[in-house]
């Protein structure tokens, strides 16, 4: 008679079995057990590719660590395309001990995940802070330099002092040594924790000012320049923060 009930082993594999009850397991011929048995196999393997793709999005931080660093940021932006709202930097300095693996380039990631992940985020790393360009400064400076400032911003922002950071592509006017990663949200962890940061504020920013300039889409379409966001300023104009210097915008006028 076998030891465990077919609800004993759902119950068993659906969180953290022992060597013993997975062996058991594989040998139950019962297909409940077995159901249930490939369920915790698929998981499994979720979690060991998870965590392989984390191990290695840690390894530029644990160089550093390895090397006598102490405290390395992560910057990112999110925002440059748009036509209205700001863009949003966040700078994340991660502690030796981080280990939420799901963390990842916010694009590659759903707005839940993103909404799950930003407290977890926010509660175990060392430091997180935010910059901002308006679009006002936008349209004075560019986008580039704005986005530069910002994240500059962002850095200055932190309760610590980092003596690297690791940045999205882009070179911040600060004397602080930086390693500029192509599609760096993606290879290192501390920026794929920034970009989280900074997506989920702005996203918020730009709810809230849907419901301030209404008939844009906001809400939706996060200032982006989709065919409702175009028929927003075809019929109302344009908003206090949209950005003059983008062509749709100046046509808009």
């Amino acid at each position: 008679m076998p030891e465990y009930t077919v609800a004993d082993y759902q119950r068993l594999l659906a969180v953290q079995p022992s060597d013993a009850v997975l062996q058991a397991a594989q040998a139950d011929p019962r297909k409940g057990v077995q159901q249930a048995y490939r369920r915790y196999l698929k998981r499994a393997e979720k979690q060991a590719q998870l965590l392989a793709r984390f191990n290695q999005h840690m390894s530029l931080e644990r160089e550093f660590w390895q090397a006598g660093g102490q405290y390395v940021a992560g910057i990112d932006e999110v925002g440059r395309g748009p036509l209205a709202g700001p863009v949003v930097t966040a700078a994340v300095v991660l502690p030796r001990d981080f280990d939420l693996v799901e963390v990842n380039d916010s694009k590659q990631l759903t707005a839940q995940k993103r909404a799950e992940l930003m407290p977890k985020i926010l509660s175990e790393a060392v430091s997180v802070s935010l910059g901002v360009a308006d679009a006002p400064t936008i349209d004075r400076l560019n986008i580039y330099e704005a986005t530069r400032v910002a994240m500059c911003q962002a850095v200055e922002n932190l309760t610590v002092t980092p003596t690297l950071l690791l940045v999205d592509a882009m070179q911040i006017p600060l004397p602080i040594q930086q390693n500029r990663l192509i599609k760096g949200d993606a290879k290192s962890a501390s920026i794929s924790a920034a970009s989280i940061v900074a997506k989920v504020a702005r996203d918020h920013l730009m709810v809230m000012y849907d419901q301030v300039y209404p008939g844009y889409d906001f809400a939706d379409n996060m200032g982006y320049g989709t065919a409702k966001h175009l028929a927003g300023l075809r019929e109302l104009g344009v908003t206090p923060i949209h950005r003059h210097s983008f062509s749709p915008v100046r046509d808009a006028e």
